[in-house]
Parts: C-alpha cells; sequence; structure tokens
C-alpha cells in the first residue's frame, strides 16, 4: 500500500485536492491530509463539500499548525506528497526553504529525502517571482503540474477536466486508473489519419 501526502492550500482549484483523496482512496492508498487556513476557505467557497467531509476523506487528518505531526519528519515513512492546488504562497515557501507550517514542512522533507513532490501550482498569469520560485523547486526535486486541461480527450464537463489532471499525477505515483482517457486511445477524426 502508498502512503502519499495530500496538501490542499488556497490557491483556486480545492477540487483537485478533493478529487485526488477520492481516488487514491479507490485506490487503496493511505493518505495523510494536511488542508492550510486558505486551502479550507476555499474548499468552503469552491466545492459542496464540508471540511468535515474532506477531512474524513484522508486515512489521517494532521492539523497545519501540528509541528511535531508525523509527516514532519523524514524517519516517517511515505511515497510522497501533492499540494493540490498549491498557491504562490505556498510554492515561495517551498522554494525558499520557510516551513513554517505543516503543509511546507512536509514539502520540505520530501525535497530532503529525495521523495516525489508534486505541486499543482494555480495562479494566472504568472510573474517572474513565480518563475524563479518554480525554477527553484524543480532544480531541488519538485515536479511542477499546473492543472493544464488537455482537450484531445473531448471532455464535456468540469470532472471530466479534474479527473484528467488528476489521473495524470497518479501516473507519477504508477497508478493506471481505468478512467484516464489516455492519447493514442481516443478515436480521432479523419483529418487525423
Amino acid at each position: 500500500m502508498k502512503r502519499i501526502i495530500v496538501g490542499i492550500t488556497g490557491g483556486s482549484g480545492a477540487i483537485y485536492g478533493v478529487r485526488l483523496l477520492e481516488a487514491l482512496n479507490e485506490l487503496g492508498a493511505e493518505t495523510h491530509l494536511i488542508i492550510s487556513e486558505w486551502g479550507e476557505k476555499t474548499i468552503q467557497m469552491e466545492t459542496s463539500y464540508s471540511l468535515n467531509q474532506v477531512k474524513k476523506m484522508a486515512s489521517v487528518y494532521h492539523s497545519v499548525k501540528n509541528q511535531a505531526a508525523s509527516v514532519s519528519s523524514g524517519s516517517f515513512r511515505v511515497d510522497g506528497m501533492v499540494i493540490a492546488p498549491c498557491s504562490m504562497k505556498t510554492l515561495a515557501g517551498v522554494a525558499s526553504g520557510l516551513a513554517s507550517d505543516l503543509v511546507t514542512r512536509a514539502a520540505d522533507v520530501m525535497l530532503k529525502e529525495g521523495k516525489k513532490l508534486i505541486l499543482l501550482t494555480r495562479e494566472s498569469p504568472l510573474n517572474l517571482i513565480h518563475v524563479r520560485n518554480m525554477e527553484t523547486v524543480i532544480l531541488a526535486g519538485a515536479m511542477v503540474f499546473p492543472p493544464m486541461p488537455a482537450f484531445y480527450n473531448k471532455p464535456q464537463t468540469i470532472d471530466d477536466i479534474v479527473n484528467h489532471t488528476v489521473g495524470r499525477v497518479l501516473d507519477q505515483f504508477g497508478y493506471d486508473p481505468d478512467w484516464v482517457k489516455r492519447w493514442g486511445s481516443i478515436e480521432r477524426g479523419p483529418e487525423a489519419r
């Protein structure tokens, strides 16, 4: 069983973190959830889920203020961490090594332990500070994974768009959900032949 940390921060797109938790549950993973203060607010503003519903989706919920949580130590074995969405504030904290809360501390641990760290960065347009912070975390070993929709799979709903991105994140942990529509498996029109 894989053990994956999921962070939900204040960038728009809380549904990515929620859907990731649902998918990891379906796949039998052990999940450790951390929600920032503004992550809580975006869940309430953007989704129909209550905070309690989201917290109950996780195997373990950790308060963002609990720097003594198991996931704050490199001796606690995990397969990686996904921050979905990852606000620019959180990205800046990770890029600078400023482990001021449990989300950024757990991310820092992933980098120092050489574990997978995936950041679904949410902002547009990007300024130079954002780009430099992205460069810094990539050089440190993280994967910057903006949740940009694919259109070759002909999404019909917002759920289709969210599921595709979440499915691609799951690919990074070796999962192969059958609901991901992949390039090459999709019938293309006569102009593509």
